[in-house]
């Protein structure tokens, strides 16, 4: 009697210790996120408090932090940790479909949204774009000889006075990513290295921002975002959105992208937290907040501080084309960049 005791209060220990691993797992959703922590990390706490699910987050370095989250994602595929990747871009997620890393989901949610802001087979949704922009120093360019055009980037005249992030990561990446498929190789290639020889290199966006903002460069392509942060912290700095003449190609506009991890280990509360973060009220504060982002919803009125006064024309992007296109084009970049730190 005493013996049967002893194994059913084992077995109900079992049990109870189980039960609390379950019930611990079904209120948690992992999140790598690559948006800038101090943008992604407010809304994923207010996730939290309105559902109760806990978010353990992972996030990496500012320079390579895309690559970084892409690279844990793909050495976990045969036991995934994450859940939902918050992408601040879109080729990698991208790359990520092509590996076959991504469950389906068709959030409602993301109904709303524009057909080229989505995948049509339900492995991404984008919101809250950035534009790629110059940011110019008023105080070391006249105005009539502002920059208008990315191209002007590779103009011998501005020699070690213009700055570029490193274009194998992020927002960067990404940008040229579309310009190869856009102009074809040949054009891109002959554009990079002009711009390799011309620019300063740098280790990413906000060190770009940073450095015109502090009179280092004259001016550099960044995002909106960290361009909008010099702006805020009065430095003597203007955002010009170039290529807006009508034989030019247009702004090219990035959204964040976000995905749900193929075989991660909580995929109920990864939906719950993509039809939150495909909300209106999202995208309303990441335009509305200091990363100044530009809602995709066609329903949010909200605008981007970033935005100017007069229209701003978004280049024609195919995004898919251009992540098919990635691993050509990274390889030619690493040859034109491989001897920048």
């Amino acid at each position: 009697m005493v013996r049967k005791l002893l194994v059913a209060s084992l077995l109900f220990g079992v049990i109870a210790s189980t039960a609390g691993c379950w019930s611990r797992a079904e209120q948690e959703v992992v999140v790598y996120a690559a948006l800038d922590r101090e943008f992604s990390e407010p809304i994923l706490k207010d996730f939290h408090v309105a559902t109760g699910i806990e978010v353990p987050d992972k996030y990496d370095i500012e320079s390579t932090k895309t690559v970084g989250l892409v690279s844990a994602i793909i050495q976990e595929q045969s036991r995934p940790r994450c859940d939902v990747f918050w992408n601040n871009e879109i080729i990698h997620t991208l790359r990520l479909k092509k590996l076959g890393l991504l469950d389906v989901y068709f959030s409602p949610s993301a109904d709303v949204f524009p057909e080229n802001y989505r995948s049509p087979d339900g492995t991404w949704h984008g919101l809250a774009a950035r534009a790629r922009v110059l940011i110019v120093n008023t105080e070391l360019v006249k105005r009539d000889a502002f920059p208008s055009s990315i191209h002007d980037l590779a103009d011998p005249k501005w020699k070690g006075q213009v700055g570029i992030a490193k274009p194998l990561f992020g927002t960067t990446a990404t940008h040229a990513a579309v310009l190869f498929v856009t102009w074809g190789d040949e054009q891109a290639t002959d554009y990079f290295k002009a711009v390799q020889q011309n620019a300063e290199v740098m280790s990413g966006n906000k060190q770009v921002a940073t450095a015109v903002g502090r009179g280092q460069l004259a001016f550099g392509i960044t995002d909106t975002d960290d361009a909008i942060i010099e702006i805020d912290n009065g430095l003597p700095v203007e955002i010009i959105f170039p290529d807006q003449a009508d034989d030019q190609i247009g702004s090219l506009f990035i959204p964040n992208s976000l995905c749900i991890i193929k075989g991660g280990p909580n995929t109920a509360n990864a939906r719950r937290l993509i039809d939150y973060l495909l909300s209106a009220e999202v995208e309303e504060r990441l335009a509305a907040g200091s990363s100044a982002q530009f809602p995709v919803n066609p329903n949010v009125t909200t605008t981007s501080r970033a935005l100017p006064d007069q229209p701003v024309r978004w280049m024609d992007v195919d995004f898919e084309a251009a992540a098919e296109d990635w691993d050509t084009a990274s390889e030619t970049l690493r040859e034109i960049f491989v001897a920048v730190d």
